[in-house]
Formats: structure tokens, C-alpha cells, sequence
């Protein structure tokens, strides 16, 4: 009898899938059990298909008994983010006028995860148009934290973290905006990692060159990451701007040897960050465990100090652009805080989106200075724990008013237009056991090294 549960790692689960030690029909019923058991209460998974799982799951073990060779993901259960298109699959976007769609053709990370073997289960609940981190919308209701489900799991990806640390699935994809892979991975106590630019290519677009958002992957723990990630990267020809290193290259990620590692931390990025103490203790503490290891702990960071400018342009840009034709159409059928948001795109000049991309250069370029010094940045993922699900937003942090919906995510998105790799890593919690994750960044390009940082930060006892 296999020893495979739902709480075993991906790696374990494929492996015994390769092994012949469980079908992938078996695996599969033991996620759709653990759906059963948790999901009714959470909501994470949407649009779920089980007897079309089933057939996919069938084919699975009728490739394993011919002996075709077998992709990473062979046999494992896989529900897409409600945001990247499934051919055949009802794919909403959170939104009342997309309750009914159905895409004909799988997006590039749909497309990748389905060759590499995934057998589709369904979908994970997101914000409406993936606009603000945390999960609720018209179609589907709200997501709930799979830790306390009095509080929010995240967002965007918040339904793919939440299933992910459920159980209901061993591996979740993703994207990431303005932190949409990091804060629900913190909020959920997963791991969620931005790629650099280009890593994870992105198709179809309707902007090539504009990349504020990129996909990822989220997992339980850092080699299951490394292992979607090796799924999800490398290059295609539809995507000139895709990095050229192929995505096997991730599939074995080593723990660092932390002794000697250059660390700069900052729990505030110098006051430009507002953070709950609860929020603060941790992170200090996980330079405590670095420095225990033997890294080199430093108090440092960068100056992103044209970050929240360049951000918030460039994001009320790309929203008018994607969003701006179908909020005149249906001015009623959009949530009012997105539907700001859209319309502040509209009086945006050209010399504002000049003036975006010019600061979005200079931090690029500083954030390369920066990491001469030191090989990591270590800061807040979320600036708050996870907030009562009955909110929004987090409306005050400190006492200190949160006047939009994007200011308590200041974390996440002023490392966004750096272009570096982020990933957000378990690192403790607080006195009411709500999950809070660790933000370390690396130089652009650097993903493997910052994955194995992580593991190496995740071995670590305590």
C-alpha cells in the first residue's frame, strides 16, 4: 500500500506515480476526498470537474501502462488559476461578465503544465480580474484562510494558495502583479515565488513588452516549487522578451550553504513601509536565524523611494488599457475599487507613462548597484497578517489610515518594478497562530540562487 497522502510533497507524489506505487486515479481521489472534506467551507476551488478529472486521470494510467515517458507532473491533480485561460474549461475571471466563458485555447502555462502530465481537476477562486489581494467576487463568493477561516487568504492567487495548503491540491500556478503570488503565499503559509521578468513567459498578451504581471508557481515547500517553476520557465518564440535558460534547469535546487551569505534586512525599507509589529517581530527574528547560520546580517535597503509612483502609473495604465472598453459597457458591473482604479488610467498622458519608465529604469539599475554589495534583500511580504475576511483591505495599519486598496501592499509592489525575483517563505507566526511569510529578494536573473537561499532558509531548525 502507497504511503502517499495528500499532505506528501509533489515530488514524493510523482515519484510514486512513476513507481507504479499509486495511479494517478488513486492520487486523484484522495484530493477530490480532501476537496470534499475542506472546500465546502473554504471556497478555494471552483469550476470542479470530477468526472472529467477522472477521465484525465484514466489517461494518465493508460500512458503509465504503455510506457510512454512521463513529464514531470505525471498524474498529479491540477486546478488553474481562475485568470489563465483552460480550453475547454469554464474560465471566469472573477467577474459576473465572464460567468459563463469558455476559452478554446490553454494560455503558455496552462499549455506547459498539461504536457508535462498535470490532470486537470478545475479552477482557483480570484479576486474579480485578479485587482487587489484578497480573494472575493460576484461568481464564486470569498475564499477563506485555510489557517483561520475567520481571515483573508490572499490574493490575487488566494484560492491557489488557500487549496494548496488545504490539501485539495500538491502544487497550485499562479501570477503576480502587485504581490498576488507573495501575499497569499504569507497569508496561507505556502511559498510563492515572482520570477524575474521573462522567466516565466507569458501567452497570450496583448503587451508584449509590458511587465508588471508574470506568472509563477506556488508549492509547499521550496524543491516542489523548484519543480513547477522547471515546468513553467524558459523560452518560446512567441515571447521575445522570455529568458533563454531552459526550465530543467530548476528541477534540482540544493539548499545554500547560508555561512557567509551577504543579507541586508529591513523590516520598513527606511519608513517608506508601514508594518504591524507582529509582522516586524518576524522578519527580525529570521535575520536572527540567518545570523545564526552564519550569514552576514546587515540593516539595509534600497532606495525604491520612485516605486509607489511607478507602480501605481503603470498599473492604472495597463487596467485602463485591458479594462477601459468593458467598464464603459457595464459601469455597474464592476466593483467600484477596480473600477477606480480603471479610470485613473484615463487621465494619464504620455509623459506620465515616460516618466514611469524612466523611474522604473533607475530602479532597475539601482537595485544592480544594490546587490554588488549584498547577495539578498530581506523584507516584509505583507505588511499586515492576515486581515478579517469581512474587509477589503486593511483600512489602518499602526493607527496609520490605509486611504486605497493598494497602500497596504507597498511590500510587494515596490519590488515588482525592480524586475527581480521575490520569493515570500514561511518564517513564523503570531500570537494568534496566523501565518507570516519572509520577502527575500535577489539580483534579476538570479532565481535559482534565491531558490536555493530559500531552502536553505527553510532547512533551518526553528
Amino acid at each position: 500500500m502507497s504511503s502517499i497522502t495528500a499532505d506528501s510533497t509533489a515530488r514524493a507524489m510523482a515519484g510514486a506515480v512513476r513507481r507504479k506505487e499509486i495511479s494517478a486515479r488513486e492520487l486523484l481521489e484522495l484530493h477530490l476526498a480532501r476537496i470534499a472534506e475542506r472546500n465546502p467551507e473554504l471556497n478555494a476551488v471552483v469550476s470542479l470537474d470530477e468526472e472529467r478529472a477522472r477521465a484525465g486521470a484514466g489517461a494518465a494510467d493508460e500512458a503509465t501502462a504503455r510506457g510512454d515517458t512521463p513529464g514531470a507532473l505525471h498524474g498529479l491533480p491540477f486546478a488553474f488559476k481562475d485568470t489563465h485561460d483552460v480550453a475547454g474549461w469554464r474560465t471566469t475571471y472573477g467577474s459576473p461578465l465572464f460567468a459563463d466563458h469558455v476559452p478554446d485555447a490553454d494560455d503558455l502555462v496552462v499549455e506547459r503544465i498539461r504536457a508535462a502530465g498535470a490532470v486537470t481537476l478545475g479552477k482557483t477562486n480570484v479576486p474579480e480580474f485578479a485587482a487587489g489581494s484578497h480573494t472575493f467576487n460576484p461568481v464564486f463568493g470569498t475564499t477563506l484562510n485555510p489557517v483561520d477561516p475567520s481571515r483573508s487568504a490572499g490574493g490575487s492567487s488566494g484560492g491557489a494558495a488557500c487549496a494548496l495548503r488545504a490539501g485539495m491540491v500538491p502544487l497550485a500556478d499562479g501570477s503576480d502583479m502587485g504581490g498576488s503570488l507573495r501575499n497569499p503565499a504569507s497569508f496561507c503559509g505556502v511559498v510563492g515565488l515572482r520570477p524575474s521578468l521573462g522567466r516565466v513567459p507569458s501567452w497570450p498578451t496583448d503587451n508584449l513588452w509590458e511587465t508588471t504581471s508574470v506568472s509563477g508557481p506556488l508549492a509547499r515547500d521550496v524543491p516542489d516549487l523548484a519543480l513547477l517553476l522547471s515546468v513553467l520557465a524558459g523560452p518560446d518564440p512567441r515571447v521575445p522578451t522570455a529568458l533563454g535558460e531552459l526550465g530543467s534547469s530548476f528541477a534540482d535546487v540544493r539548499p545554500a550553504d547560508l555561512a557567509g551569505l551577504r543579507v541586508a534586512l529591513s523590516t520598513d525599507l527606511g519608513g517608506l513601509l508601514e508594518v504591524d509589529p507582529e509582522v516586524r517581530r518576524v522578519v527580525e527574528e529570521a535575520g536572527g536565524l540567518l545570523a545564526s547560520a552564519g550569514a552576514v546580517v546587515e540593516s539595509s535597503y534600497p532606495d525604491l523611494r520612485e516605486a509607489d509612483d511607478t507602480f501605481r502609473t503603470l498599473r492604472a495604465w495597463n487596467f485602463q488599457a485591458g479594462l477601459g472598453e468593458l467598464l464603459a459597457a457595464h459601469p455597474d458591473d464592476i466593483k467600484p475599487s477596480l473600477a477606480a482604479n480603471i479610470r485613473a488610467g484615463e487621465s494619464l498622458t504620455g509623459a506620465d507613462i515616460a516618466r514611469a519608465y524612466q523611474q522604473r529604469t533607475t530602479l532597475t539599475d539601482r537595485m544592480r548597484r544594490f546587490f554588488e554589495t549584498y547577495d539578498v534583500l530581506v523584507l516584509p511580504t505583507s505588511q499586515v497578517p492576515p486581515f478579517p475576511v469581512d474587509q477589503e483591505y486593511p483600512t489602518e495599519i499602526n493607527g496609520r489610515p490605509m486611504t486605497t486598496y493598494l497602500d497596504w501592499m507597498r511590500s510587494a509592489y515596490v519590488i515588482t518594478v525592480t524586475g527581480c525575483p521575490a520569493i515570500s517563505l514561511p518564517a513564523g507566526v503570531t500570537g494568534d497562530g496566523l501565518p507570516v511569510g519572509i520577502q527575500v529578494v535577489a539580483p534579476f536573473g538570479a532565481d535559482r540562487r534565491l531558490l536555493e537561499v530559500a531552502a536553505g532558509f527553510e532547512a533551518l531548525p526553528g
